[in-house]
């Protein structure tokens, strides 16, 4: 045991506003998680407070009294052995007192005060060894005890660490009411509730109609074949955004709704068209005009395919604060999936195109000279949409971490607006300026579009999960032991050494990289540890068929929703759907199903981006207009697509018609998670009668759950040994 220059009074200035309370500026740096509770004085809470020093990867712990008399008393440092912690308290006298016990770097502490109040704050793996898993159900218990027992330290407490609602309960300021998403949401609930054989016939009857879409995509080009691309086209717009939604690990959007987004992306093309129409119109030029091609046509498309972002604003407004990162760019890209769509129809149906064939990322075109070289590449209006996406998430997201984050929108808007202007230009058989022209070949020259929207996606999750694990004061926790705890173990480790060694006069930038570094290796392991749980928790959900999976499925995507709004919210007031009372219940119910209830972890248990200016970019005309052959501006896609009217007579119109509702019947009904599944020994004994129910969670855009579902059952035992109690 040694004792340090450090003073006492150093260390609680450093972390607490007096002898019994947390600092509340140094609780709120570095999001961390704060838990009060009560028990008693005895070698368990001793033993938990060295087990949360274990988990934090430290060798020693800074230990001190916290009262003002002893306030020029060295700070002692302790290795993590139970014993000589005891030794060092009772060396203190009989009676009880106040004192800290903190980590070297100041990231985590627990605060022991005479009486039977205890705060634990720091990290969600430093808490959890202290207090258990169910860190929400242990400020519950406390703040219940404070209203049952009184006591002005108790309850003090509870409202200092928001364990209870500031205000009395008659306060007529009850909060948000709910939007438009929100009522529609609570009305589907209900009438699955109290009129399940409606809800039933209404599943049965929506799982045919997918299916008879399904059909009419397969005749429909053997008596017209141009409307074959249909079908195909559609598939790769459900592999584009699978694609992207199987690696949005974090994404709290479920994929119906960007399914839904597509088809509003698809219907944009119309009002796009007709605008650009409209404004080359009033500029006196023709529509094919090279001005129409590039500025007129990049600049509208870009700015309408955020549209449906701002729709989400206005029907779900409190649905938007509960939005990750990562699901601004599903959505973005999920509408320029849908524009992308319906250009590509619309012209595919006149005439070939230049599309990409790969099944990476696909909707990309590339022109090419007479010789084969590469002389233009667009990586498609999803990609390029969801990298602005990408790009507002981060900075809408992460505010908490400055304003600097807002220049990544800017740089993504302008290599968006550079790669579609360059591609149209050349369409047009026009050429940029040689500045843009150098800027773009500086940005990638549109081979690099999708690497970076991969990359935005990447640290999309990485900020998502870091701010929900900060949220684990009010988010309800996952069943079974987290993995990976040597991996966080190792990382907490490493980044206690690291900041206790960056010196604190060194110029800010310098010291705020080196704090970054330093916190690197926990945020990424935090991730790791997060996917992995959540994995662990859906094979073994699996493994117990169709209705746990999908079960599981819907509760993860509510937990991280819900983890979200309270990261984003910052304190502030806001509204939570589903309710916490309700998600409580649904972690409980999933925990019993998957046989880990009473999972308990502590030691102590003691709760049963727009258009960018670009100054000097001029157009050189090469004075001929050219036609497109691929789909790069709306006005030519929509003559095509009239074209095509006007020649394809009443059959061929009306196979067009029927073509189209079953595309957008397709993408907005039937994909979302199942609710209700039949048994299957009830299915066996009388099939024909429950014929209803297996349309009912077996339309097209559900094959994939129910495959999951199957193949779950196959899983080995050994599956669920993968998490434990």
């Amino acid at each position: 045991m040694e004792e340090q220059a450090m003073l006492a009074r150093d260390l609680v200035l450093r972390v607490c506003a007096g002898p019994t309370e947390f600092d509340p500026s140094w609780v709120r740096a570095g999001g961390k998680v704060t838990t009060p509770f009560s028990v008693p004085r005895d070698r368990g809470l001793v033993q938990g407070i060295v087990d949360a020093g274990r988990a934090m990867g430290v060798e020693r712990l800074l230990v001190c009294r916290t009262r003002a008399e002893f306030s020029y008393d060295p700070v002692t440092e302790v290795p993590l052995d139970t014993d000589t912690l005891i030794d060092l308290i009772r060396g203190w006298g009989t009676g009880p007192t106040d004192f800290l016990v903190c980590v070297e770097d100041f990231s985590a502490a627990v605060l022991i005060a005479a009486n039977e109040l205890t705060v634990a704050a720091g990290p969600a793996d430093f808490v959890r060894e202290i207090v258990g898993s169910d860190i929400p159900g242990v400020r519950v218990e406390f703040a219940a005890k404070a209203r049952r027992t009184k006591r002005p330290e108790l309850l003090a407490a509870a409202q200092q660490y928001h364990c209870v609602e500031p205000g009395a309960r008659h306060s007529r300021n009850r909060g948000p009411g709910p939007d438009l998403h929100e009522r529609l949401t609570r009305r589907a609930q209900r009438a699955r509730e109290r009129s399940p054989g409606a809800v039933r016939s209404l599943r049965a009857l929506r799982g045919t109609w997918g299916w008879l879409m399904v059909v009419v995509l397969l005749v429909a080009p053997l008596t017209v074949p141009e409307l074959g691309p249909a079908l195909p086209a559609l598939a790769l717009t459900f592999v584009l955004l699978f694609q992207l939604a199987f690696l949005a690990r974090s994404r709290t959007v479920s994929f119906a709704t960007l399914l839904r987004v597509v088809a509003l992306g698809a219907l944009l093309v119309w009002p796009v068209a007709l605008a650009e129409a409209s404004i080359t119109a009033l500029m006196g030029l023709d529509r094919y005009h090279v001005l129409g091609y590039t500025y007129v046509a990049v600049t509208l498309e870009e700015l309408a395919k955020l549209a449906p972002l701002s729709i989400l604003l206005l029907v779900a407004r409190h649905r938007v604060r509960r939005l990750a990162a990562v699901d601004f760019l599903l959505l973005a890209a999920a509408s320029g999936a849908g524009f992308q769509l319906a250009e590509r129809l619309f012209t595919e149906i006149q005439a070939p195109t230049l599309g990409s064939e790969s099944l990476f990322l696909p909707g990309g075109s590339t022109i090419h000279d007479t010789e084969g070289a590469v002389l233009a590449v667009f990586s498609g209006h999803a990609v390029v949409t969801g990298l602005i996406g990408a790009a507002l998430g981060l900075a809408i997201v992460g505010r908490r971490y400055g304003g600097g984050l807002w220049a990544l929108p800017v740089v993504a808007s302008a290599l968006v607006y550079l790669e579609h202007l360059h591609f149209n230009a050349l369409l047009a058989a026009g050429a940029l300026d040689p500045v843009s022209t150098f800027l773009h070949r500086m940005m990638g020259g549109g081979a690099l579009t999708p690497w970076l929207l991969l990359l935005a996606l990447i640290c999309a999750v990485v900020m998502d999960h870091r701010l929900i694990a900060s949220a684990a004061e009010s988010t309800p926790p996952l069943p079974g032991r987290a993995p990976l705890a040597r991996m966080r173990r190792r990382a907490h480790g490493r980044s206690v050494s690291t900041r206790v060694r960056v010196p604190a006069d060194i110029a800010p930038l310098f010291r705020r990289l080196a704090l970054f570094w330093g916190d690197l290796p926990v945020t990424l392991a935090t991730t790791l540890t997060a996917i992995a749980h959540e994995g662990a928790t859906v094979l073994r959900a699996a493994r117990r068929g169709p209705t746990a999976l999908c079960d599981t499925l819907r509760f993860l995507r509510q937990r991280r929703a819900d983890a979200m709004g309270e990261a984003r919210s910052q304190g502030r007031s806001r509204r939570r759907h589903p309710t916490g009372e309700e998600l409580d219940t649904r972690a409980r119910d999933l925990s019993l199903r998957l046989g880990l209830a009473g999972t308990a972890t502590g030691a102590v248990i003691v709760a049963a981006t727009l258009l960018l200016a670009l100054p000097g970019a001029v157009l050189f005309w090469s004075g001929t207009t050219v036609e497109p052959a691929g789909p790069a501006y709306a006005v030519v896609a929509a003559d095509h697509f009239q074209n095509w009217l006007a020649r394809a007579g009443t059959a061929g119109t009306v196979w067009t018609v029927l073509v189209g509702v079953a595309l957008l019947g397709l993408l907005t009904m039937g994909n979302g998670v199942p609710h209700a599944h039949p048994r299957m020994g009830e299915f066996l004994r009388a099939p024909t009668a429950n014929m209803g129910a297996i349309l009912g969670m077996l339309a097209p855009g559900q094959v994939g759950y129910a495959l999951l579902g199957l193949g779950g059952v196959l899983l080995p035992r050994g599956v669920d040994r993968l998490l434990t109690r």
